[in-house]
């Protein structure tokens, strides 16, 4: 305990604090970039997705399954 009460937080001088915001903010600008870049892998993932001919067979076999539901529907009624 003693050790921490003999440490004095210091604020650091001028040109050492522009310095530390110079580095955060291109830290993130890299977050930025490496965001966009995960952003359109997603988007090239999701694209690669949908053109898949497993999610069209999936698809399409929802869809009928919708309509053959909304045909049941309507003669109960």
């Amino acid at each position: 305990m003693e050790f921490m009460m003999d440490m004095e937080k210091k604020i650091p001088d001028a040109e050492t604090r522009a310095k530390n915001v110079a580095r955060l903010r291109e830290v993130c600008l890299q977050f930025d970039h490496l965001n966009l870049i995960l952003a359109q892998a997603s988007a090239i993932a999701e694209t690669e997705l949908q053109n898949s001919p497993l999610y069209i067979h999936r698809r399409e076999r929802v869809k009928k399954q919708l309509e053959q539901l909304k045909l049941n529907g309507e003669t109960q009624t």
